[in-house]
């Protein structure tokens, strides 16, 4: 039998040291990364790379007003970024 890699290690004491599903949640997407937002990749490093959900939410909320405000000013410049920027990936955004 094969000895536990660091990484699994690190999984069974999230599992041993809490039963709060979402601290072993939190543990394991900063293991393993969030994958995609707009994909099918579901772990791995993100594509956004300059800023972390969880630590940089208060930045986040700016951004989002600002694209609001930039959408209800300019919404042609919005559009056509956004059909650049998607590219394809307009399925994702359904449910």
């Amino acid at each position: 039998q094969t000895p536990l890699s660091q990484v699994a290690r690190e999984r069974l004491r999230a599992m041993f040291e809490t039963s709060d599903g979402f601290e072993i949640a939190r543990r394991d997407l900063e293991q393993r990364g969030p994958g995609e937002f707009l994909g099918t990749r579901q772990s791995g490093m993100a594509l956004l790379r300059f800023a972390d959900l969880e630590t940089d939410a208060a930045i986040a909320e700016d951004a989002r007003d600002a694209a609001v405000w930039l959408r209800a000013q300019h919404p042609a410049a919005v559009e056509a970024h956004l059909a650049r920027w998607m590219r394809g990936r307009e399925d994702f955004l359904r449910t």
